[in-house]
């Protein structure tokens, strides 16, 4: 098995380290609860989507939805119609794109600049706390970052290849296919990220040569045969997507306040930090490095053969400057940050793209993998500890008591933690990549653990409890009701739909679209009171004000954020 986990002079991993990397990576999909709000989103829609057979016109809780592009509403879907509806078949694409992002690195790294720099690279991304967190969320972050990193990366081997040569024309087609995939993923903004950093790159180096390698005349109708159709068709099913989807989504959100996710400017740089916390010292060195000169490196082309590649495509007697990838990858890391950070609207996954990038520089720089898999070691044992008492501590001082199941994740997660030190102190130099894949692996499961203990602490985070106690007492022709909220999970674990009382919040744009789906609530106390079968998930306070009332109904289950309440 170890010659299975270490394979080639180079100390490569081998088949066997990949397949426990992604074993330990998938470990927790199918036991963590759906997540409010996001994860029942993201599980919702596309559930909506297979029971209606509508595959163009995305809807949450049966209204129309033009937040984000279909392509994880449609993966998500063709999930669940092979493998059901579930908590890991829901997070199948975004979970899995995110570990593909490690695979995708080291490949990129391993080309250009070698194994052991790959190596480096697949150790650093693979311990980085911020990836491990937001990569196992069902989010759309995961998977555009996989489609935007592929896209730069592409992009980047096209212009290291010989110019006019078949391996330029290939890379440069898969660069523009996956920034189609991208753009289905999440939107235009790949535009700007990709199109920016090109931009900046090429006015720096006063690189022109670039722009004439981009095989716009093939590259540009790929990229609208991809990305388009879906918009075309959306638009003209719904006369509405145009206007909200391109105004309100993007340029909205990016120059105004109307999403309401005010963040100071800085606010995306302590997040980065936790992100390459492990590997911060290594990544600034590479940083500089890269920024001077492209590295030489065993089993790469190095710096000469760039050189050759890019001057290959220059015209004769004119003098080209080599592509420097490094250099144009912590450009395209810069514009991300520096975009993010001037948006009038903020979220944390937002810097996701940055972080496989920014792997790739550190291990292009030709540290020592081992090296930083014993720091990252004691990085991450430090953090665990200090995440882990932090949730005791939060539980014990908010609910005068720590759950049982909380107790013993954050113990597994502090295990991963104390194995990943051992191993890399006792590792010999000729099990290295062992000990790298080591580290990796506790890096993957400690806080995977530490998420399910998040997930077990009070107050719910989930409304999973809350659907179990209500389901016996809820039938298929049972009228359902949200009484002002919507709780995201509830509607994917019931697999029905609610009707909304009182409530806008982020459908506010589908009820505009569709008043008819408006219910007030003097009409829903009417109906209530008329009797018959119906249960109503009520927010707290509105139930407490309304019982008051006189208005009817049994208490069937509840937890911190809602009342779920039969009328019979």
């Amino acid at each position: 098995m170890s010659g299975a986990v270490e394979a080639g002079a180079t100390g490569r991993p081998g088949w066997a380290a990949w397949v426990l990397l992604a074993l330990a990576w998938f470990a927790t999909v199918p036991v963590r609860p759906l997540l409010d709000p996001d994860e029942g989103r993201y599980a919702e829609i596309p559930r909506e989507m297979l029971a209606s057979g509508d595959w163009v016109t995305p809807r949450f809780d049966g209204l129309l939805y033009f937040e984000k592009p279909p392509l994880q509403y449609w993966a998500t879907a063709v999930a669940y119609e092979v493998f059901g509806v579930s908590e890991w078949s829901s997070r199948l694409w975004s979970v899995g794109l995110a570990f593909a992002c490690l695979p995708l690195t080291f490949a990129w790294v391993a080309r250009l600049y070698g194994g052991a720099a790959a190596r480096l690279a697949l150790t650093a991304l693979a311990v980085s706390p911020f990836f491990l967190i937001v990569g196992h969320i069902n989010l759309l972050d995961g998977a555009f970052s996989f489609f935007l990193t592929a896209a730069v990366l592409a992009f980047t081997l096209a212009q290291t290849s010989p110019a006019r040569s078949p391996a330029e024309r290939r890379w440069m087609l898969t660069a523009w296919a996956a920034a189609a995939l991208a753009v289905l993923s999440k939107g235009i903004v790949v535009g700007v990220l990709a199109g920016a950093a090109l931009v900046i790159y090429t006015l720096i180096e006063r690189d022109s040569l670039t722009w004439r390698r981009l095989h716009l005349a093939a590259g540009l109708p790929l990229f609208a045969g991809v990305a388009a159709p879906w918009f075309v068709v959306v638009s003209l099913r719904n006369p509405a997507f145009p206007g909200f989807f391109f105004v309100h989504e993007h340029f909205a959100r990016f120059l105004t306040t109307v999403h309401q996710r005010v963040e100071p400017w800085w606010y995306f740089l302590p997040l980065l930090l936790v992100g390459v916390l492990p590997w911060v010292v290594p990544l600034a060195r590479a940083a500089v490095s890269a920024w001077r000169a492209e590295p030489e490196a065993a089993g790469g082309p190095g710096r000469a053969a760039l050189t050759s590649g890019a001057a290959a495509g220059a015209a004769p007697g004119s003098a080209s400057a080599p592509f420097e990838p490094l250099k144009f990858l912590l450009v395209f890391a810069a514009v991300t940050l520096a975009f993010f950070s001037a948006s009038g609207s903020k979220l944390a996954p937002y810097i996701l793209p940055m972080l496989p990038v920014l792997a790739a520089v550190t291990g292009a720089s030709g540290g020592a993998a081992d090296a930083l898999a014993r720091h990252a070691a004691r990085i991450g044992a430090a953090l665990k500890g200090v995440v882990a008492v932090a949730l005791l501590l939060y539980s014990a001082r908010r609910n005068s008591y720590v759950p049982h199941e909380a107790l013993l994740w954050t113990g597994a997660a502090l295990l991963t933690a104390l194995a990943a030190l051992v191993i890399t102190w006792r590792a010999r130099p000729a099990t290295r990549t062992a000990a790298s894949v080591a580290t990796a692996l506790a890096a993957i499961l400690g806080w995977q653990c530490l998420m399910c203990a998040y997930s077990a602490t009070p107050p719910a985070r989930s409304a999973r409890e809350l659907v179990r106690a209500a389901r016996p007492y809820i039938r298929a022709a049972t009228p359902l009701y949200s009484v002002g909220q919507y709780r995201e999970t509830v509607s994917p674990y019931l697999a029905r739909t609610l009707q909304l009382v009182d409530y806008e919040g982020e459908l506010h744009f589908g009820l505009e679209q569709e008043p008819q789906h408006r219910v007030a609530m003097r009409e829903f106390v009417a109906r209530w009171s008329a009797g018959g079968e119906a249960v109503a998930f009520f927010d707290p306070g509105i139930w407490d004000e309304w019982r008051r009332r006189g208005l009817p109904g049994r208490v069937i289950a509840f937890d911190d954020y809602t009342v779920a309440v039969s009328r019979l």
